[in-house]
């Protein structure tokens, strides 16, 4: 008779720490290999171009029923869903609930979980916790990007917006580039800030200098990396963070995980566009109608309008995994400047989380569920 018990392990988010889901740089690691399993195809994600973000429920403005939730900012649910092969071989799906008003109770914005599933029999493996999990694995990214794009020198790093996202990007940039001495930070609250300078003075003793500045302008001067990581209200290009073209430092490296805007001329004639995937991209200007940049204000998906007006070419942008895999240079010279844009996939959530599953197994992290013995309707 076969055995039809299905157990899977819990992880909360103190195991998840304890199983190693902090280590950013095996995380840079895990997602950079990642990476070049999409480049040769060993993967899916959703949709019917197999690149999709999720599936995402929003709510209206106004309703009849009482109860239904309104829109608001962040508010949303999505599933994420995902396989990855390679030395991963797992499938998932990541959980993603979002609401701004969470703050006032003392919850982050975002609550997050992350369900692996045996990839022949559909059968969960392990639920997770997964805030910390997706924070390292969003932040991880940009590090994967700088350990190639940016120049081997590089000493100087801007973060404008010191939240989380801001944290990990920071974390995964010691870890490809030590050489970094000076941080420099501009942020919206005095709060935030203080919380980050503490951050880096207990983190990263190699940093000399930590410079809270007043502006964007100040934040990207002499910086050889910067980190865009601030949020802003969906279709109004005033507030996405702007960056002008003196601001910036030949041979820099620009890595928007968020919104970010630059003029036109400096996209299309004097920067370098790099995208994580640019799949994602094709699959988000399929999604979400022209202007794209209005609805995902990642600069990327001012790219893909640019396309769409026959401003730039297809091979003007470059894919990461490309550069990964060879076929495209890295740095072309010292002076380029790159606008990398990070658009996140759950792929990234598989990857990092099968990784540190596997090392809960290891060292007997987690509480074991039973789902059944015997199935009742098999």
């Amino acid at each position: 008779m076969k055995d039809s018990k299905v157990d899977f392990i819990y992880l909360s988010e103190k195991d998840m720490i304890e199983a190693g889901v902090k280590d950013m740089g095996g995380c840079v690691d895990a997602m950079e290999e990642m990476f070049k399993l999409l480049k040769v195809g060993d993967f899916r994600m959703g949709g019917s171009n197999g690149f999709s973000h999720g599936c995402m429920v929003t709510f209206p403005e106004e309703s009849p029923f009482p109860n239904m939730p309104l829109d608001g900012p962040d508010r949303r649910f999505m599933a994420m869903p995902a396989y990855l092969g390679g030395k991963f071989d797992m499938a998932g799906a990541k959980w993603y609930g979002s609401n701004s008003n969470n703050r006032e109770k003392g919850l982050p914005r975002s609550i997050l979980m992350l369900t692996l599933n045996d990839k022949d029999t559909g059968a969960p493996v392990a639920h997770m916790s997964a805030n910390v999990l997706s924070a390292y694995r969003t932040g991880a990214i940009p590090g994967v990007g700088v350990k190639y794009l940016a120049r081997e020198d590089a000493k100087v790093c801007g973060i404008v917006g010191p939240g989380v996202m801001g944290k990990t990007a920071l974390a995964s940039f010691m870890a490809v580039r030590p050489t970094i001495e000076t941080v420099k930070i501009k942020g919206r609250s005095q709060g935030s800030i203080d919380e980050f300078v503490k951050y880096v003075k207990e983190e990263f003793p190699t940093v000399k200098n930590i410079e809270v500045v007043a502006d964007i302008e100040s934040a990207l001067k002499d910086a050889d990396v910067v980190c865009l990581a601030t949020s802003a209200t969906l279709g109004n290009l005033d507030e996405y963070p702007y960056v002008k073209e003196e601001w910036v430092k030949p041979g820099a490296v620009i890595c928007c995980p968020a919104s970010a805007r630059f003029d036109e001329d400096f996209i299309v004639n004097k920067s370098r566009t790099v995208v994580d995937c640019l799949h994602l991209y094709e699959a988000w200007a399929e999604e979400y109608p022209y202007p794209t940049f209005h609805t995902i204000p990642i600069p990327a998906c001012y790219n893909m309008d640019l396309l769409h007006e026959g401003k730039i070419k297809k091979d003007d942008i470059h894919d990461l995994g490309d550069i990964l895999m060879g076929t495209v240079p890295a740095r072309r010279n010292d002076e380029e400047i790159i606008i990398y844009s990070v658009g996140g996939m759950p792929v990234e959530d598989i990857a990092w989380g099968t990784l540190v599953y596997r090392n809960a197994l290891e060292k007997g992290i987690g509480t074991k569920l039973n789902l059944w013995e015997k199935p009742e309707l098999a």
